[in-house]
């Protein structure tokens, strides 16, 4: 995609995420994905622009967390021809699972991946809505690294840039389309 173009793609995308203040608690400003979702031509916008920042070679699987990450990630990977692999919140996934703790502002969360959902070395392309500080998507990884696969990179629609996040992310390329 030529510059213009992309420029034009990410203020069609940017132009569809809305700011709720004060949500989920005061002082927090939420960016809201739904209105990119419910428009048909930018959330192709928004997936394709993820499509064309891949670089190298193609992941195998594309790995979305939960719950947002799933949309995107999953169309993601149809558009590219990969398969999809969802990161869950604890007891969601029947198998035998890998789970990862992880420290949020607020206390700790967990992650769970099921054990036999990829083999040795595929490559797999974390996917997620929103980069914040960081902590689900480094906990994602280290759930993959478990599982033996490559890491390519992470990928996502918003970047909160001030939090800094992508500094303490250095075991992969991160990608996103919008930074605020």
């Amino acid at each position: 995609m030529m510059n213009e173009d992309r420029d034009a793609a990410v203020a069609q995308v940017e132009g569809l995420i809305r700011d709720i203040p004060d949500f989920p608690k005061p002082g927090i400003i939420f960016k809201d994905i739904t209105p990119l979702l419910g428009d048909a031509a930018g959330f192709r916008t928004a997936v394709d622009l993820l499509a064309d920042s891949i670089e190298g070679p193609m992941p195998d699987y594309i790995v979305g967390t939960e719950s947002r990450g799933f949309i995107f990630g999953a169309a993601l990977a149809y558009h590219i021809g990969a398969g999809f692999i969802p990161v869950r919140k604890p007891g969601k996934l029947p198998s035998d699972v890998y789970a990862c703790e992880y420290k949020l502002e607020y206390g700790t969360d967990a992650l769970e991946v099921h054990r036999d959902a990829l083999s040795q070395g595929a490559r797999t392309l974390i996917v997620d809505d929103l980069l914040a500080t960081g902590g689900t998507a480094r906990a994602t990884g280290d759930l993959l690294r478990r599982l033996g696969a490559e890491m390519l990179g992470y990928s996502f629609v918003i970047e909160l840039s001030f939090l800094n996040a992508r500094e303490h992310m250095i075991d992969a390329p991160v990608n996103a389309i919008v930074r605020v």
